[in-house]
């Protein structure tokens, strides 16, 4: 398994999605991108609605993603940044208020106020997965996005609380610690996917991301250039594939065939001349359909999904405020119609949006399959960034085969700083 000796910097995403496990390896470029070295893919055998439902099989699927990335990277993986998404996460935005100590606004000021914001009760049984700043204000000035060096006597921050379920959670890391990773972060996945598909203009304007996956649609609502708003709706391409399934009594791997390859979202877009081969379930013969019939039992349920996804967006109180529209990702939001019955049913402007600023193996990961798990190298190599101005060496290290002692007992030194600081604030 082990290449050559991974170089520093390196960082790996880790998506364990409901249909498919995803490993990709990068390290940053000059210009803030990200070099893609490796991806590793399999499907996900274990999972339901992105949460653990069976350990076993979990770990397989992990163990191939990250060997094929491995062997595509040249490099042994020691740890990963994974991805969360379910139900059971829960989010909410919070403020906390602190005495600025110097009468100037330090790192240590910024520390405390965001842990007074993240001290609001946390449910029994939920763990904090994320302290997200939206902004901060000084004494009676609101609107401050980097109160740094700022002069002032009361500091106060409004956060966006994300909590998920203690026990999924736990779940995840005994799956990811069985096939021997460490894990670097836990991060909810749309908030990953946003940071490889959302433009820095889309951010400030305002705008609804919504990450189509196999078992759950993420939502990310931004305005300002802050996250205001996250939710996991539990309808997604799983369900489409049962439809289809269901309806042409057809076995389900037949089923998820023919959505990849014939289904439409919108009926009106489907040819009702163009036939296709539906197999039956036993030895009774294969039956002819046409595309249109077949987006007939399609169209509804992503009429459905769109539908919850805007009754979401209204129940958040930002519906007014997403000037730049809705961004669709993830797998199954590729499907012909998706967007055309998107803007009928948002009644704004709607694009799909694959992983951007990457470099490397570019043209096979732009694709909204793998937003999630570019999005997962992006917030890795940001942390690593932050964890770098906040006195610890630079890099997260992933790989260290083959290196002197020492230089090994200084990066994990450096880690232990940057986890440390990670922890405090996220």
């Amino acid at each position: 398994m082990a290449g050559a000796p991974n170089a520093s910097g390196m960082v790996v995403g880790l998506d364990i999605g409901t249909s498919k496990v995803v490993a990709i390896v990068g390290q940053p470029t000059d210009d803030g991108g990200i070099e893609i070295a490796g991806i590793g893919s399999h499907p996900s055998r274990g999972m339901k609605r992105g949460v653990v439902i069976n350990i076993e099989s979990t770990v397989q699927s992990i163990q191939r993603a990250v060997e094929e990335a491995e062997l595509m990277a040249g490099c042994d993986i020691h740890s990963v940044y994974v991805g969360i998404a379910g139900s059971h996460i829960s989010s909410m935005n919070s403020d906390g208020v602190v005495a600025i100590k110097d009468r100037e606004v330090t790192a240590s000021d910024i520390e405390r106020v965001i842990d007074s914001a993240r001290a609001r009760a946390v449910s029994e049984g939920q763990r904090v997965l994320h302290v997200l700043p939206q902004e901060f204000s000084i004494d009676a000035q609101g609107g401050i996005r980097e109160p740094l060096g700022m002069s002032g006597v009361r500091l106060e921050a409004q956060v966006h609380l994300v909590t998920a379920a203690a026990n999924a959670v736990q779940n995840i890391e005994k799956c990811v610690r069985r096939c021997g990773l460490d894990v670097d972060a836990i991060i909810l996945e749309q908030l990953a996917s946003s940071m490889s598909v959302l433009t820095e203009d889309e951010r400030e304007l305002g705008v609804c991301m919504v990450d189509v996956g196999g078992g759950t649609t993420d939502m990310a609502i931004f305005t300002e250039g802050a996250i205001r708003h996250t939710a996991v709706i539990p309808i997604a391409g799983d369900q489409v594939t049962n439809d289809i399934a269901m309806a042409l009594r057809t076995p389900t791997q037949h089923a998820e065939e023919i959505k990849v390859k014939y289904a439409c979202a919108l009926t009106e877009l489907a040819a009702s001349d163009e036939m296709i081969k539906v197999p039956s379930v036993g030895d009774r013969p294969s039956r002819d359909l046409s595309r249109q019939a077949l987006a007939e039992v399609v169209e509804p349920r992503y009429e459905e999904l769109f539908t919850l996804v805007t009754e979401e967006l209204r129940r958040s109180g930002y519906a007014d405020m997403v000037a730049a529209g809705v961004v669709l990702t993830g797998g199954t939001s590729r499907m012909e119609g998706a967007t055309e019955l998107a803007e009928e049913i948002f009644h704004m402007p709607v694009r799909i949006a694959c992983p951007q600023n990457v470099r490397g193996l570019a043209d096979v990961v732009r694709n909204p399959v793998y937003a999630t798990g570019v999005g997962l190298l992006h917030y890795a190599l940001q942390e690593a960034h932050h964890g770098q101005q906040h006195g610890a060496r630079a890099g997260v290290i992933q790989a260290s085969a083959g290196k002197g002692g020492d230089t090994q007992q200084d990066e994990r030194s450096a880690l232990v700083k940057i986890k440390g600081w990670l922890k405090r604030n996220f």
